[in-house]
């Protein structure tokens, strides 16, 4: 009990506890909507995609968050905007810009002068990386977010199991869905400080898949998401710390253990 209370104790894990329940919260209501509407890779590319905004602010001495923040929104805006205009699949557009914009910022890095420790938090996931600004802008973004999903939440639930039934009931599809692209860009940046870059998206996805696998109504899917979520990150950020392990693989590895256990347990 001691060396969890040691644990705890230090600044810099109060942070990252928090910002991390915060975070599960925040990405287990929105897998949701990403699993019933199959964007897995929408998220996987987005937070690849933020290289290059974290490169640019790294270049220019700014603080990376915001600046990746402001490249993801325009590049889940444009995405969004393109799908209306070419003929070419969602998944496609995506794999172009995300590739493109990942060049972008492998080649800005170029002229980075030294090492640069945030670019390597930020590609891997560091507990340490987390300051009282990032929290700031964590929980303000999570608000905003979170109280759209509660507004809009019969909207977005129609829309996700049926976009054209959810269209002829009323709803304004083109807007709530490029709300959600919104969403899903600022969720996915913000997870990118704990988790890393290259494991972000797999909070979107497991622990939303995993509830799946286990409920059958839309409530308990919704609410079972969002506990395994927060187990991922309280077993994963406990174990990082104690086995000195990088923070974002050691929950994605959590998520994944309690995603094969549902499999197990269920075919018994």
């Amino acid at each position: 009990m001691n060396v969890f209370v040691e644990m705890i104790s230090f600044p810099f894990m109060q942070r990252a506890f928090l910002a991390g329940m915060i975070l599960g919260l925040l990405l287990a209501c929105l897998g949701v909507y990403v699993t019933l509407r199959r964007m897995a890779f929408f998220g996987d590319g987005i937070a690849h995609a933020s290289l290059a905004g974290i490169a640019i602010a790294l270049l220019a001495g700014i603080a990376p968050l915001p600046t990746a923040l402001a490249w993801a929104l325009f590049i889940a805006i444009f995405i969004f905007w393109l799908e209306r205009k070419v003929r070419i699949s969602s998944d496609s557009l995506i794999g172009i810009l995300f590739t493109a914009s990942m060049a972008l910022g492998v080649i800005l890095m170029r002229f980075t002068q030294g090492y640069q420790p945030d670019l390597v938090s930020y590609l891997f996931g560091s507990i340490l990386s987390i300051q009282t600004v990032d929290l700031f802008v964590i929980f303000l973004v999570t608000a905003g977010i979170l109280a759209w999903i509660a507004i809009s939440f019969r909207s977005l639930t129609s829309m996700s199991l049926s976009e054209e039934q959810a269209s002829v009931n009323g709803v304004n599809t083109t807007l709530q869905s490029l709300l959600l692209y919104i969403a899903l860009a600022l969720a996915t940046v913000l997870g990118v400080k704990i988790l890393g870059i290259i494991l972000v998206s797999a909070l979107l996805i497991l622990p939303s898949a995993t509830s799946r696998l286990l409920t059958r109504s839309f409530k308990s899917f919704f609410f079972v998401s969002i506990l395994l979520a927060e187990t991922a990150i309280l077993v994963g950020l406990t174990s990082s710390y104690f086995l000195d392990l990088p923070s974002g693989a050691a929950v994605i590895l959590v998520g994944t253990i309690l995603f094969f256990l549902a499999i197990f347990f269920r075919k018994k």
